[in-house]
């Protein structure tokens, strides 16, 4: 496993599970099948309604508290919920979260993050972050927080490296974390391009390794999600090589600039209704 420092020391591993869209029972079994099979970093919300179900996984993995580096999301239905953080810690059973993220930059996003900001200080949490926050918004986190954000989660692949916003991450020392790393469920275009296909044969390995290692050794860290156990087994088996400075550029050489997912701004407005009024659709997919 690779890994990388956080701006407040904490080491991050470069790849986890994501289980978005899991179900409870397939997020237990998915994250108990990643610890036991070298995975340390495991990725969930409280949108996803499967945190009680990574709790126990993680339990049933074996693994001590200390050797997994759990991260969660604030959803903004919560951002003013004094007592949010404290019902997270009990729905994943753990009496710490190794790093919580603002979900999305909805409702009164400055009052969730000042919520983070207090956690952080009590010792629950032990980072705290950003996640879907364009530039503007980040900068707005920046001018008003008295903790600088340790990571942001945004869209992130060969078709859409985030090139400007890495600009202003780099200039605070935030790292970039990138959910559908290889361009979205079902979406295969990035893995059949031939550059991807070439370098998947010139190293042996899947075309899906040859993106995942592209973003870590760009420093970016991923969490391809699954339910497969020979899928969650072949994305983290991709530290036994590296890819040139060539390879780098001939993947970069297929950057469009283009987003898979749009923004929608009137949906992102009704993230800070309470919960029980929140459509299952909307929670999942808040940026169509």
């Amino acid at each position: 496993m690779d890994y990388i420092t956080l701006n407040n020391g904490i080491k991050m591993p470069m790849i986890g599970l994501g289980t978005y869209l899991l179900s409870p029972d397939d997020a237990e079994n998915a994250v108990t099948y990643a610890l036991k099979n070298g995975y340390e970093l495991i990725d969930t919300a409280n949108a996803y309604v499967n945190e009680k179900a990574v709790g126990r996984g993680m339990k049933k993995s074996g693994l001590s508290r200390d050797k997994i580096f759990l991260e969660t999301k604030l959803w903004p239905s919560f951002y003013e919920d004094e007592d949010a953080i404290e019902e997270t810690l009990k729905r994943l059973d753990t009496e710490y979260i190794d790093l919580m993220i603002l979900h999305q930059p909805s409702a009164n996003y400055l009052a969730g993050y000042r919520q983070l900001e207090k956690a952080y200080t009590e010792g629950k949490l032990k980072a705290i972050g950003i996640s879907n926050f364009n530039i503007q918004e980040i900068q707005e986190i920046l001018d008003n927080c008295s903790v600088v954000p340790a990571l942001i989660q945004v869209e992130a692949h060969p078709y859409y490296p985030q090139t400007e916003l890495k600009k202003l991450l780099s200039k605070n020392n935030i790292v970039m974390q990138a959910w559908y790393p290889l361009g979205g469920r079902d979406n295969k275009s990035i893995l059949k391009e031939r550059v991807i296909e070439e370098l998947a044969d010139k190293y042996k390995k899947s075309p899906a390794q040859i993106v995942l290692k592209w973003h870590t050794q760009m420093n970016v860290i991923v969490i391809p999600g699954s339910k497969s156990q020979p899928h969650i087994k072949e994305n983290i088996d991709i530290f036994d090589f590296t890819l040139t400075k060539e390879d780098m550029m001939k993947i970069a050489s297929i950057d469009k600039n283009q987003p898979f997912y749009g923004r929608n701004e009137e949906a992102l407005k009704q993230r800070g209704a309470p919960m029980s009024k929140v459509k299952n659709k909307i929670i999942l997919n808040w940026i169509y």
